[in-house]
């Protein structure tokens, strides 16, 4: 894709203002992406891309050392919880929900933001085993990296969940389908069970993410696509063609996160059965509703995540206001 004048001035400006906000926070950081309607075009609700928020996530090594510096510089980012130390906030970030400690409604650089903090261990297991599919998620579709390290573990990690989520959309989708089909089903994977996507967010929020930006997802995808032995990838015509035999979805199953194929082992073991997950697979692989039970086993992992994550956000927001309407009484 050869990008104008325009285009070029578009994505380099974006990435110094990025950069900007970046270094207002302290420097030790193994990975930083903004994400979202404020970095890439959505259609709908969030379309007004000028005025939208923009979401980071900063992925750290030590989160106590990072959250001891960043209150030193950015003591009013954070909730009442501040006075309880870098420890506390260090264990209510690890301990509660997906992992991730947010700092939402933040002035930064003349634009309203929000950051999660997210250690580099849990990021790299969220990556390989969907534990909760909420960092992983925002990861397999297109996110604008403006900082990462050299940390060849997290770049493996960061490559096998592109991986792990093609192969699952492949599972629950037909033997036939668009380059569009494909990333409408890898953009849902996260939010497969969301209760966000049933009380509050916009419904057709996921078409809303993938149709102004197939030409990311390609370039997210393409060589995945290309080198994938399963799959006769037709760029010319945006088309693919994949094994939907029994023996191709006993491949696809085995390959899948550790914590997914759990839930499908514990949906589909009988009580008192105790079969071991390799044999639950080879069952479901023969299942005409091999994709209802991946996508069953999907949404086990992310209602639980997604709920605790709001809960954890509500929560040191309240806890903020109500320290701070006592503080104020005093």
């Amino acid at each position: 894709m050869i990008l104008g004048p325009m285009a070029l001035q578009a994505l380099q400006s974006s990435g110094v203002a990025f950069r900007k906000i970046l270094s207002h926070f302290p420097e030790e950081l193994s990975l930083a992406f903004a994400y979202g309607s404020g970095v890439y075009r959505q259609v709908g609700p969030s379309s007004d891309q000028k005025n939208a928020m923009l979401d980071f996530v900063f992925t750290v090594d030590d989160p106590v050392t990072w959250h001891s510096k960043n209150l030193k510089k950015n003591w009013n980012h954070y909730s009442f919880l501040k006075v309880l130390g870098p420890k506390i906030i260090t264990t209510i970030q690890n301990n509660y929900g997906a992992g991730v400690y947010y700092n939402p409604l933040i002035m930064c650089n003349g634009r309203l933001i929000k950051y999660g903090v997210i250690s580099t261990n849990s990021l790299i297991e969220d990556l390989l085993n969907w534990n909760n599919l909420y960092v992983a998620g925002r990861l397999q579709k297109p996110v604008k990296i403006i900082a990462m390290n050299e940390n060849v573990a997290l770049r493996s990690a960061l490559d096998k969940n592109l991986k792990s989520a093609v192969t699952t959309a492949f599972l629950m989708l037909p033997e036939s389908f668009s380059e569009e089909d494909l990333f409408i089903e890898i953009a849902g994977l996260s939010y497969s069970g969301d209760f966000r996507m049933v009380v509050g967010e916009d419904k057709t929020k996921v078409l809303n993410i993938v149709k102004p930006n197939i030409a990311h997802f390609r370039e997210l995808y393409g060589n995945i696509l290309q080198e994938n032995p399963q799959v006769v990838y037709k760029i010319q015509h945006g088309r693919l063609e994949i094994d939907k035999s029994p023996e191709g979805q006993f491949t696809q199953l085995m390959t899948l996160p550790k914590t997914l194929q759990q839930q499908i082992n514990h949906i589909m073991d009988p009580p008192g059965k105790n079969r071991d997950v390799e044999e639950t697979l080879l069952q479901v692989a023969h299942d005409p509703d091999c994709g209802e039970v991946v996508r069953l086993g999907l949404s086990a992992i992310v209602r639980p995540s997604s709920m605790k994550q709001s809960t954890k956000g509500i929560f040191t927001a309240v806890v903020g206001i109500i320290c701070g309407l006592l503080t104020v009484a005093d």
